[in-house]
């Protein structure tokens, strides 16, 4: 076994064992959505600040009918008003 690559030694789990191919693709499409999932939240989210210097505060420009949740199941934010004041 010394001196083999793991994708050889997979290669070969698989041939002697079909039945890991279904866990194997289960495990990588988890491990995709997870990836883009944390992609997701470091791009879109308004409590991440990659500019500092032009935006310091990203998260005060937020109106209410954005939506910021991944997923909302009873909140339609286009009837949302302000209730706050501007800063």
């Amino acid at each position: 076994m010394a001196g083999t690559s793991l994708g050889g030694r997979l290669y070969r789990q698989i041939k002697r064992h079909p039945a890991l191919i279904p866990m194997i693709g289960f495990i990588g499409l988890g491990m995709g959505s997870a990836a883009l999932y944390l992609l997701r939240l470091a791009l879109r989210s308004p409590d991440v600040c990659w500019d500092r210097k032009n935006n310091p505060e990203p998260w005060n420009r937020l109106s209410p009918n954005d939506q910021y949740k991944f997923l909302a199941v009873s909140t339609d934010y286009k009837k949302l008003k302000k209730d706050r004041p501007d800063f």
